[in-house]
């Protein structure tokens, strides 16, 4: 069992080597688009439950909870793309996103947290707590969006 596990350990430490060598060989237009591209999502999936957590469209709570896993998940996704070789790409990305690096990062933690919360009371079919959630989570979407995207 044990050599089992020294084997097993030793392939998840090369597999998380290769995966961090190739995050860091990725070419920064790629970076750039496969954020952009997780960001497109967030925005697709996160439309209906604003809608419907607003008012401006029936509320359907299997819908809300779906969207707010999807969103779960897509929230995890773009950051590593705002890697420092990306600084010089275009996109609407300001460059305070990297000299302010440490806020960048604090806001996209707070925004995975609140998606979370919101995925908790999505599938408890709790209509309330998702209005709830839904401003908290658009608080730190704008507060992102403010502070580090170019209108």
């Amino acid at each position: 069992m044990n050599r089992f596990m020294t084997v097993a350990v030793a392939g998840a430490a090369l597999a998380l080597g290769v995966a961090t060598e190739a995050m860091a060989q990725a070419k920064p237009d790629v970076l750039v688009k496969q954020r952009q591209a997780a960001m497109t999502l967030i925005g697709k999936y996160w439309g209906p439950v604003a809608g419907m957590a607003s008012g401006k469209v029936p509320y359907n709570a299997d819908i809300v909870a779906r969207n707010a896993t999807y969103l779960e998940n897509l929230s995890q996704m773009p950051w590593d793309g705002f890697h420092e070789s990306t600084k010089g790409e275009k996109s609407r990305t300001l460059p305070e996103a990297y000299s302010q690096k440490a806020k960048f990062d604090e806001i996209a933690e707070r925004m995975q947290a609140e998606i979370a919360k919101l995925g908790v009371v999505a599938r408890a079919k709790n209509e309330a707590g998702v209005k709830q959630q839904f401003g908290a989570v658009g608080k730190t979407c704008g507060a992102c969006h403010d502070g580090f995207r170019a209108k």
